[in-house]
């Protein structure tokens, strides 16, 4: 699953990192999903920057879950992607669906549109989980109740069972074509956790997302002084965590895998400039 976010880390690196030999793993032969955990300004730039990446230097479709309105591209990725073509966003389509209902329905329906749809979906992409997961405040009180746990599996689940569906369909086309991917964020004010990006615990949410997503992507902001006397706007650590991260191209499950860590580091310029760079 990480091959997409590599190939973002990897097109976008430090002048530093230009010369190591960073390949992209090859994608499992069978789904894989990460969840993305931090910051939502940031967690939405880097599933921009998927997206983006995926439809211009993969020439794959993309659909982008969001309840918030997309009026134009953030800065940071406008100065990480000057020469975007129009044909390449033309590849990512953007739906806005309100709530947890209405997310269901289309995720649910991807099933029938892409019968008659000439090419399917290859990255699934949902922006901030905890604004269609949890009540008022998206995460931001302790109020959870069974009810919001049941709709985080469901989801989950549903979203896993149409990335495998889509997977089919893109092979029945092309017998070589890697499987759908899915991306997700989710916000939360408990510590997601330091050390290699392990899994928290303490967030119910959080703990049923961890059960369908392979790999947790947590974003921790570095504020040490350090940091801030490079000069640069933010720094943050970025570690790559679960069963889904493999740097050997085997055949066997995502289960099957043994856990892996990557930890990379994304530095935000003044000028909205993002480069990363492998740890």
């Amino acid at each position: 699953m990480t091959d997409i976010l590599t190939l973002v880390f990897r097109t976008f690196l430090s002048q530093t990192d230009v010369k190591k030999d960073l390949k992209v793993a090859p994608p499992s032969p069978t789904t894989c999903s990460t969840l993305v955990v931090g910051d939502h300004s940031i967690s939405r730039s880097l599933l921009l920057l998927a997206a983006v990446t995926a439809a211009s230097e993969m020439g794959v479709k993309v659909l982008f879950f969001t309840q918030t309105q997309i009026q134009s591209l953030p800065v940071s990725l406008q100065k990480c992607v000057p020469g975007l073509s129009p044909e390449s966003l033309k590849k990512i389509k953007f739906s806005y669906p309100r709530t947890v209902k209405e997310l269901l329905q289309q995720v649910a329906s991807l099933h029938e549109s892409t019968n008659t749809s000439p090419t399917p979906p290859s990255l699934i992409i949902v922006d901030r989980l905890e604004g269609y997961l949890c009540g008022p405040g998206g995460g931001r009180h302790s109020g959870f109740h069974p009810g919001e746990q049941s709709c985080a599996a469901h989801l989950s689940a549903l979203l896993c069972d149409s990335a495998a569906f889509l997977t089919q369909l893109l092979r029945q086309r092309s017998p070589s074509s890697a499987p759908c991917r899915i991306i997700a964020s989710f916000q939360s004010e408990v510590d997601t956790g330091h050390a290699g990006g392990e899994a928290s615990a303490g967030h119910p949410i959080l703990d049923v997302l961890d059960r369908y997503f392979q790999v947790r992507c947590t974003l921790d902001r570095d504020r040490s002084y350090e940091a801030t006397a490079a000069g640069l706007q933010e720094v943050w650590h970025i570690y790559l965590f679960g069963t889904g991260i493999t740097e050997a191209s085997s055949t066997k499950d995502c289960e099957d895998r043994p856990p892996v860590a990557q930890e990379w580091q994304l530095f935000i310029f003044p000028d909205g400039l993002m480069e990363f760079k492998l740890v």
